[in-house]
C-alpha cells in the first residue's frame, strides 16, 4: 500500500500534467516539450514491452506523440488520470503495430505461397516413381509364394503381422519369419544397402 508521500506524488504529478495537456491542447510547445519528458521513458518502456523491438517502439512512440499533440484538447479529466489516457493512447497504438506487422506477413507468406513453384520436374518425378514401382514388382517376383503372399498382404494390404496370420492360417512367428525373410530378399534385388 503506498504511503502518503507516493500518495502526495502522484496526486502532484496528474496535476502538473493536467495543465500539461491543457496547454498542450492550445499548441503550446513548450508545453509538449515538458510533457514529452515527463513521460516518454514510461510511454516508450510500455510500447517496447508489447513490440519488443526498439526501432519500431521508437516509431511507434512518435506516433504516439503526434496524437497527444492533435488531440491533447479531448483529453477528459474525468475520465481518468492524464497519465493513465496516455499509456491507454500507446497500449492501443502498438497493439495497432503489432498487428499491422502480422497482417503484413501473413500477406507476404500467402504471396509466396501462391506464387510458389517447385524445384522439381512432376513428370520427372511421376517417371521416377513409376520406375521404382516397377522394380519392385519385379522383384517380389524372385520370393517365393508364401513370402510375396505374406508382404503383399503385411505392406498393400495394410495388416498386421497377426491378421496375415490368421488369414493364411499360420503361427504369428512363421508369419514373422517370411516376412523378414522377403523384406531381406527385396533389400537384396533393390540394392539397398542393409549397413547401418
Amino acid at each position: 500500500m503506498p504511503n502518503s508521500d507516493v500518495i502526495s506524488a502522484r496526486a502532484k504529478e496528474a496535476d502538473h500534467l493536467r495543465e500539461l495537456l491543457r496547454r498542450v491542447g492550445k499548441s503550446d510547445r513548450d508545453a509538449f516539450a515538458e510533457l514529452y519528458d515527463a513521460t516518454a521513458a514510461r510511454l516508450y518502456g510500455m510500447v517496447l514491452r508489447v513490440l519488443r523491438n526498439p526501432g519500431y517502439s521508437e516509431e511507434t512512440t512518435q506516433e504516439i506523440y503526434l496524437q497527444i499533440w492533435s488531440t491533447a484538447s479531448k483529453y477528459d479529466p474525468n475520465r481518468g488520470s492524464p497519465l493513465a489516457w496516455m499509456m491507454t493512447m500507446a497500449h492501443r497504438r502498438a497493439i495497432d503495430r503489432v498487428r499491422s506487422e502480422q497482417s503484413g506477413a501473413n500477406r507476404e507468406a500467402q504471396y509466396g505461397w501462391s506464387t510458389y513453384t517447385p524445384d522439381h520436374d512432376s513428370v520427372v518425378e511421376t517417371v521416377a516413381q513409376r520406375d521404382e514401382s516397377d522394380a519392385v514388382i519385379a522383384c517380389l517376383h524372385t520370393l517365393t509364394a508364401t513370402q510375396q503372399e505374406a508382404v503383399r498382404l503385411a505392406y498393400y494390404g495394410g495388416l498386421t503381422y497377426r491378421e496375415v496370420g490368421e488369414k493364411l492360417a499360420v503361427a504369428l512367428p512363421t508369419v514373422k519369419s517370411r516376412i523378414r525373410e522377403g523384406l531381406l530378399k527385396l533389400k537384396n534385388c533393390l540394392g539397398v544397402s542393409t549397413d547401418e
